[in-house]
């Protein structure tokens, strides 16, 4: 496997590019206005799939939230050690909505927010797959 692509289907589709590529300032990687319809796909950094069952969604929901929220799918994006604040207030002036204040959880601060489609998001500010990197 090479590459995880996530593909939200949304009705808001200039709000939507506005949101991830100007807010939350995902690079373009293609964009297509055809008559078939129009697109985009920006890069989001690594990408890992999580598979988890209902009851741990359920802990995860609590913790973050306080009660079961999300649906099957949650976007979760590293926005980097002591930045939740920053992104979160970034993203919320731009049209998220906050589902919940920064907490901490065993693994992450974390923060709930929900784009403006709907999606639910959760920032973090450390990962659980590699030694985190300074930034340049």
């Amino acid at each position: 496997m090479r590459e995880l692509r996530i593909i939200l289907t949304v009705d808001n589709l200039e709000e939507m590019i506005e949101f991830y590529r100007d807010t939350m300032e995902l690079k373009t990687s293609l964009s297509w206005d055809t008559p078939t319809g129009r697109g985009i796909i920006l890069e989001a950094g690594k990408a890992s799939l999580e598979l988890i069952d209902s009851r741990h969604a359920e802990f995860i929901d609590k913790m973050e939230v306080g009660s079961r929220t999300s649906g099957p799918v949650r976007l979760a994006f590293n926005v980097g050690k002591d930045n939740i604040l920053a992104a979160s207030a970034k993203y919320i002036s731009k049209g998220a909505t906050k589902i919940s204040e920064a907490k901490q959880a065993p693994w992450s601060k974390v923060m709930r927010l929900q784009d403006p489609s709907g999606m639910q998001l959760t920032l973090f500010e450390t990962s659980t797959l590699f030694k985190e990197e300074e930034p340049d």
